[in-house]
């Protein structure tokens, strides 16, 4: 991962030509996860975690990681449409992943966790069987935000509570585990070739127990739907220019980053 933003302002009017496309997209990929989950329930007894991982990223480059709470799933959906749209960038959905973990736990403790009258689960092979999945999950967001050229954490009140101007709390376990692991993994400036590129819900519990944690978005680059605007302008600007001179034009995210002064053009020649 080369950076990461820290996007505000994001609304369902500023995203509403591509509430159907972000739509179809997601529940493509939401179908093929809910279909192959059996599969990873061996014969035996056990779970194939590396085919479970494996699975959920089957051969994904994504440009763009995009991290956000459950409650703005849509949001996430047209975002990721628009970007596809505007710049041909691929986007990562995080719920593609953890949205399903629930679906996943109940069919193996359906299977392995039921006390002897099948009418309750046992409370230390559940524990055990969520520790596990939850593991799995963790282990393989990482690898695919590293994969990732970078995140954009989309900051709305359903992600963030601001309690007051300098302090952030979110209570998403997954928001929080995602921000911290954006703070260490290893810088990676991208590499370009000089031919142009043509790529949780666990929230809710029966009983309503709210954990909180201090998230430090500090590292995270700020970015607005003007920030947006503006870095589809200039993108636009700089395919015009190449194809009247006849030379490549700039990647899209290397734009946004030149935008918000990340990069410079006249430094950084990929």
């Amino acid at each position: 991962m080369f950076t990461g933003f820290n996007l505000q302002g994001l609304d369902s009017k500023f995203l509403l030509h591509y509430k159907s496309a972000g739509e179809v997209a997601f529940n493509k990929q939401k179908q093929h996860i809910r279909k192959e989950l059996d599969h990873f329930l061996l014969n035996e007894g056990s779970l194939d975690g590396s085919a479970l991982q494996n699975d959920w990223f089957p051969g994904v480059d994504a440009d763009i990681f995009l991290s956000h709470s459950h409650g703005d799933q849509k949001l996430a959906m047209g975002f990721a449409a628009m970007l596809e749209d505007k710049f041909g960038l691929t986007t990562f959905i995080d719920s593609c992943v953890w949205g399903y973990a629930d679906d996943l736990l109940k069919k193996i403790d359906d299977v392995y966790c039921k006390n002897e009258k099948g009418d309750t689960y046992n409370y230390q092979q559940r524990n055990y069987s969520t520790s596990h999945v939850h593991m799995m999950l963790s282990s393989a967001l990482t690898k695919m935000m590293d994969k990732a050229e970078c995140l954009i954490f989309v900051n709305t009140p359903n992600s963030i509570t601001t309690h007051d101007v300098i302090e952030n709390k979110t209570k998403s376990p997954w928001i929080y585990s995602e921000i911290v692991t954006s703070q260490m993994l290893q810088k990676k400036i991208p590499v370009r070739d000089e031919a142009i590129e043509k790529s949780r819900n666990f929230e809710a519990m029966q009983k309503k127990l709210d954990i909180v944690y201090n998230v430090d978005l500090n590292h995270l680059t700020s970015l607005s739907t003007d920030d947006l605007a503006r870095w589809e302008r200039k993108y636009n600007e700089d395919k015009l220019l190449s194809e009247l001179r006849q030379c490549p034009y700039q990647h899209p995210l290397d734009v946004l980053y030149v935008t918000k002064k990340l990069l410079e053009f006249n430094t950084y020649q990929g």
